[in-house]
């Protein structure tokens, strides 16, 4: 049991350092699990990102990830060059960057899928409690995003 201060500002009270401390374990268990197929964790979230999209542009991309372009574009280049997406400009309108998996990308799906079943297990929870956990947080990132927007 965590002690109450009656301020509330002991290290272990806060939300934002149980989040972090949890964030970083379960980063570093991907990681681990990861490193089989040669993703870095960022890399496997983009890689979840194609495979729901076939043709995803870099635009779509960051919205998902909550990542800027210039955090993603050395990704996706370092990606290229390892041979799991291509990038192409769109004839359409050459400031769009469409990315698609190689049949290189599109093969990681299985051992990922694998590295995932481990993650889950690392974290000792049911997948019911990782399904009230994962809408819990949804919850409250709508939530504080909201209350960001309205400040």
């Amino acid at each position: 049991m965590i002690p109450q201060t009656r301020d509330g500002l002991s290290l272990d009270e806060q939300l934002c350092f149980a989040l972090y401390r949890a964030s970083q374990a379960i980063i570093a268990s991907y990681r681990n699990h990861l490193s089989d197929t040669g993703l870095t964790y960022t890399q496997y979230l983009v890689m979840l990102v194609l495979w729901e999209e076939e043709d995803a542009n870099v635009s779509l991309i960051s919205d998902r990830l909550g990542l800027n372009s210039g955090t993603l574009t050395p990704l996706l280049k370092r990606m290229e060059k390892q041979g799991l997406i291509t990038r192409n400009r769109a004839l359409e309108d050459e400031r769009i960057v469409r990315i698609r998996l190689t049949e290189v990308g599109c093969k990681l799906r299985i051992p990922v899928r694998d590295a995932r079943r481990k993650v889950v297990v690392d974290t000792g929870l049911t997948q019911q409690q990782i399904a009230r956990l994962r809408q819990d947080l949804h919850r409250l990132s709508i939530q504080i995003e909201g209350a960001q927007q309205a400040a």
